[in-house]
């Protein structure tokens, strides 16, 4: 559950960072089928568990959050 929770979260902040990425006018839509509560409940469960560190946890926060 903890790697789940830790791979989750990696591949969300990667996704989202390259999706900038590249030199062409191509947007990339990432859908998820997890709610955002969801997605903040196993973020906030890696970052406790100090899988990840308090600014990867606050920057894939705020992405979440501005997701909708």
């Amino acid at each position: 559950m903890l790697k789940q929770i830790a791979v989750s979260a990696t591949v969300l902040a990667l996704v989202l960072g390259l999706s900038g990425c590249g030199g062409n006018d191509t947007q990339t839509v990432v859908k998820t089928t997890e709610t955002q509560g969801k997605q903040l409940l196993d973020l906030k469960a890696a970052y406790d568990q100090g899988v990840i560190s308090e600014s990867e946890y606050n920057r894939t926060k705020n992405e979440i959050l501005k997701q909708n």
